[in-house]
C-alpha cells in the first residue's frame, strides 16, 4: 500500500528581479493534501470516540486544523485501557472518500492495523469484532502527515465513517495527533460546482440519480484558516 507524505519543508530561492523586490515565500500555497478537503463537511460536534484516555480529544485531532497539524503535543488522542481504539465521524452531507490523512507516531504506538466501517453509527467494541470491514489498512510508524488512499469505488454515498484502530506497533496504547479526510460531497438538485482533485474530471462521471451530483470539496476552512 501507499503513503504519501505531505510533510512541511523550508528553503529559500530568488525569483530575480531588482534589491526592491519583495523576496518570494510560500505562505499562501497550497499543498496537495488541502485539495479535495472534507473538513467542512464533518458534523465535528457530533464525533464520538471509545476508549479515549482524555475526554473529547477524539473529536479535538479532527477539529485540528491543518495549519495545527504538526502542532505538538496536544491535542493527540491516546488509547486508554489498551491499543484499540474507535471514532465515529458523521458529515454534514453525503461524501465520497478519496482518502485517508494521518499523522501518528514514529514510535511503536503508532497505529498498525486500521479497519474503517462506512454508515454504521451502531458500533461498539464488541461489535466490531463481527461486523465486516469496508476497508482495511495498515499504517506505517511515522511523525510525518501522511495520506492512505482508499478504494473510491467503495465510498459512494458515506454519511459517516468509523475508524476502528485495531492494534498498534507494539506499545500499550495507541496515539494520533492529526485525522482528516479528502473526497468529494454532493449537492443534491443542483450541478458540480468544481472538481479539484481530478484534474481532467467529466461531470458526466459523477452524475447519480435524481439528478445528484458529486461535486469537490472546496472549502478549505474558511478566511479563518481552518481545514486543511
Amino acid at each position: 500500500m501507499s503513503h504519501h507524505c505531505h510533510d512541511e519543508h523550508s528553503h529559500s530561492h530568488s525569483h530575480g528581479g531588482g534589491a526592491d523586490e519583495a523576496p518570494h515565500t510560500h505562505d499562501d500555497d497550497i499543498s496537495p493534501a488541502q485539495q479535495s478537503s472534507l473538513y467542512e463537511h464533518i458534523d465535528h460536534d457530533k464525533i464520538t470516540t471509545l476508549n479515549e484516555l482524555i475526554p473529547h480529544s477524539g473529536r479535538a485531532i479532527v477539529k485540528k486544523p491543518w495549519s495545527a497539524r504538526l502542532s505538538p503535543p496536544d491535542p493527540t488522542l491516546t488509547s486508554d485501557s489498551d491499543d484499540q481504539l474507535l471514532i465515529y465521524i458523521p458529515f454534514t452531507s453525503l461524501v465520497k472518500l478519496h482518502s485517508l490523512v494521518l499523522r501518528t507516531s514514529n514510535t511503536d504506538a503508532a497505529p498498525k492495523t486500521v479497519k474503517l466501517y462506512a454508515n454504521r453509527d451502531d458500533l461498539d467494541f464488541e461489535e466490531v469484532e463481527h461486523a465486516s470491514p469496508t476497508q482495511v489498512l495498515e499504517t506505517p510508524m511515522t511523525g510525518e502527515v501522511f495520506e492512505v488512499p482508499l478504494r473510491r469505488a467503495l465510498w459512494n454515498g458515506t454519511r459517516s465513517v468509523t475508524v476502528f484502530v485495531e492494534e498498534g506497533w507494539g506499545a500499550e496504547a495507541v496515539e494520533i495527533g492529526y485525522l482528516g479526510f479528502r473526497g468529494d460531497w454532493m449537492r443534491v438538485g443542483g450541478p458540480p460546482v468544481g472538481i479539484m482533485y481530478e484534474a481532467a474530471a467529466n461531470p458526466n462521471d459523477h452524475k447519480l440519480k435524481n439528478g445528484e451530483t458529486w461535486e469537490g470539496a472546496v472549502g478549505l476552512g474558511g478566511g479563518g484558516g481552518n481545514g486543511f
